[in-house]
């Protein structure tokens, strides 16, 4: 599948969905096996954090001294859960970059080779040849943050305020989305520093605007109603089967209600999170079938690579 190419509206979606049927085994193989351990050690620590608190959640509702009981494990193990904390933190810091860069140096790669014809040796390499880069877009990105958020809080208020205006919400995320991941797309194609990728990345989305953050923000959108939907099914099943003991006759232990919500809570956790790294790679390639669109249209670049290939054979 060409990336450079441009496309409507609804080839965005029709694009990405053809590039998974195409390439979605090579394509989430390689994200697991580079991936695949932070992401490990992050469900370990969710579930030990999740399970941590949903026993004192559920415990205390069942004994009725739950903030107390916080309060004195804290107290003593303080030094624990702050290295623990830190720990979390840590990882999943490292996890977040690999993730966010994953997308756009795959589509790079993908985009020099015209197909997916490399390895995860290959990718690895690009991450080591781009971690410069990819720290430094991090530091602007966190500098651009503080005006792009304000305004969007803004923003996002006085469209919370209407009916209509809740349902634009999908659009505005996707807008920043599209605005941050175009601009490190563009930043690690090599032909621009970090601040004028930025504005390269405005200026694509300005050329197209409705079209690209319509398209984003309704992947995001049903990226949402799929993760709410997979993580009522353990909930639902667990108050399937608390309520029938209930219509049976059977009266409930108490500490067996606060197991059954435990168990619940942290599937519910993990499964949330599983869910949630399929589906934002999902939002992010189609993300960068929007740029690499968009890039086409304003540079033309498979055009000229046509004609010069017209050329050589004359």
């Amino acid at each position: 599948m060409q990336l450079y190419k441009s496309r409507g509206f609804g080839e965005y979606f029709q694009d990405t969905f053809s590039f998974l049927k195409h390439h979605g085994k090579h394509f989430y193989k390689h994200f697991f096996v580079i991936n695949g351990i932070f992401l490990l050690i992050l469900m370990v620590m969710v579930y030990f954090f999740s399970k941590f608190y949903t026993d004192f959640i559920f415990g205390g509702i069942v004994s009725g001294n739950g903030s107390n009981a916080f309060d004195e494990y804290i107290n003593q193990n303080a030094g624990l859960f702050f290295v623990l904390l830190f720990l979390f933190l840590t990882v999943g810091l490292v996890a977040g970059i690999i993730t966010y860069a994953y997308v756009p140096i795959y589509l790079k790669l993908y985009a020099k080779n015209n197909t997916n014809d490399f390895t995860a040796t290959d990718i690895i390499n690009t991450y080591k040849a781009n971690i410069g880069k990819i720290f430094f877009y991090l530091l602007c990105g966190i500098v651009i943050a503080i005006p792009t958020f304000l305004l969007v809080g803004l923003l996002t208020f006085v469209l919370t305020i209407t009916l209509i205006g809740i349902l634009a919400l999908p659009l505005v995320i996707g807008a920043v989305s599209l605005f941050y991941q175009g601009s490190l797309m563009e930043y690690l194609n090599g032909k621009n520093g970090a601040w004028e990728s930025f504005g390269y990345a405005w200026k694509l989305m300005s050329s197209k605007f409705w079209a690209s953050i319509g398209c984003v923000g309704l992947f995001y959108l049903m990226s949402y109603v799929a993760q709410q939907v997979v993580a009522l099914i353990p909930y639902i099943f667990s108050m399937v089967n608390l309520f029938t003991e209930i219509e049976s006759g059977v009266s409930p232990n108490p500490q067996d209600i606060g197991k059954t919500l435990t168990i619940t809570m942290v599937a519910i956790f993990l499964l949330t999170f599983l869910v949630s790294t399929f589906l934002n790679l999902i939002v992010q390639l189609n993300q960068g079938i929007v740029f690499y669109s968009l890039k086409e249209e304003n540079e033309n670049i498979n055009t000229k690579s046509d004609i010069d290939l017209i050329g050589s054979g004359e």
